[in-house]
């Protein structure tokens, strides 16, 4: 008789992989499930009051802040100017000749009337020399006409000639008088064609580079303009302000004009408005005015490109920084702290004083103008003053949360 134990085994062991392979996957599955749930962030300790699963308010965002009073500012204006000389020359050559020589150096200053070229003199020498001849032989032929009337005069009266030779003589005297008169002025033109073989400056400043080189053949009106020569001390300013600028210039009694550079740094001071145009430009809506700023040293080139600030005055006004403003859709703003809450103000800017923007409206008394971490600032979001306590939280925060 076969043992029982044995009789079940082989009786199962033909079919023992078919059977075992099902429910050892579903083992090994089962324990995988548990490990992930196990590692999943869910699955741990449930936090304390504190705890991001609590739903506790977010913490208040330090920041800078500006709390802004009323004060004494100027009142500034600022245009973008063009330098440019009080007096811009062009020198001409003023007889044809050849250019013999160039006495002054391209670039630096000279002093009105020094000779700047030279023109071949021996044309205008010569020319000079042929209209006095011209004037020694009229004046001769003066001197013989009017001894002849002289002559005549007496005769004519004792009526020893006629009438007609002595008019004769009389109209011969007076085309003497008019051909010497011609002469005399036929001098003066050759004298003065043979001094502008020198050409000098006209006016004292900066010179120009020249435009005719030594052996040129130059001509008045053709290819005779030189050089030029440009006064740089004063030099003007032009720039141009709107109607409401001019008008709150126009305002004030006294108006001081700085120049500044495009990074704001003062190039020069002292200015004053020399002109001011009287209709606007339909096209700009704007009105040309100039300003003449002393320039001995030469910091200022014309045609440099500059800031003219204008100081018309003086208001009570409040003061930002200027990275506190943002420019937004709807216009300039700043953020300031309402209820310890980032609050978006729109604001209407002025001038500049010093390195700050001028508030004319939209901000009131010990408001706080956040001044940094601009980009992180949501409207509403909690923020507090840099070295100011945060705000506790309420009461029934934390009784709320240790309840549940």
């Amino acid at each position: 008789m076969a043992h029982p134990y044995r009789s079940s085994v082989a009786a199962a062991s033909p079919d023992a992989p078919r059977t075992l392979a099902p429910r050892l996957s579903f083992v090994f599955a089962s324990l995988a499930a548990l490990a992930l749930v196990a590692c999943s962030p869910g699955s741990s300790q449930p936090q304390g009051p504190g705890g991001p699963g609590a739903g506790g308010a977010p913490q208040a965002m330090p920041v800078g802040v500006r709390t802004v009073q009323l004060q004494t500012v100027p009142v500034t204006l600022e245009a973008v100017g063009r330098a440019e000389g009080s007096k811009e020359v062009q020198v001409q050559a003023r007889v044809s000749g050849l250019l013999e020589r160039q006495v002054y150096q391209e670039g630096e200053r000279v002093k009105a009337g020094a000779p700047m070229y030279y023109i071949e003199r021996a044309p205008f020498e010569i020319a000079l020399a042929q209209a006095k001849a011209t004037l020694a032989q009229q004046a001769a032929q003066l001197e013989q006409a009017r001894r002849e009337e002289q002559r005549l005069k007496p005769l004519a009266e004792q009526q020893a000639i006629s009438q007609r030779e002595y008019d004769d003589a009389t109209s011969a005297l007076r085309l003497a008088e008019a051909a010497v008169a011609q002469a005399q002025a036929q001098v003066r033109q050759a004298e003065l064609n043979l001094s502008y073989t020198v050409v000098h400056a006209p006016i004292s400043g900066i010179s120009g580079r020249s435009l005719q080189s030594e052996g040129s053949l130059v001509t008045p009106g053709v290819n005779g303009l030189l050089t030029t020569i440009t006064q740089t001390d004063p030099i003007w300013v032009r720039f141009s302000f709107n109607e409401n600028e001019l008008s709150r210039l126009q305002s004030a009694r006294e108006a001081k004009v700085s120049l500044l550079d495009s990074e704001g740094r003062l190039l020069m001071e002292g200015g004053r408005l020399n002109f001011a145009g009287s209709t606007v430009d339909p096209q700009t809506g704007t009105v040309q005015l100039r300003a003449s700023f002393p320039n001995p040293q030469l910091k200022i080139l014309p045609g440099q490109f500059v800031r003219a600030q204008v100081v018309a005055g003086e208001t009570e006004a409040f003061t930002v920084p200027q990275s506190a403003v943002v420019q937004s859709e709807q216009g300039r703003m700043v953020w300031t702290i309402v209820d310890g809450k980032a609050t978006p103000t729109p604001v209407e800017l002025g001038g500049w004083s010093g390195s700050d923007w001028i508030v004319r409206q939209g901000l009131k008394p010990g408001d706080q103008v956040i001044i940094d971490n601009l980009m992180k600032l949501r409207p509403g979001a909690p923020v507090v003053a840099q070295g100011a306590a945060p705000a506790a939280p309420a009461a029934s925060e934390p009784a709320s949360a240790a309840s549940e």
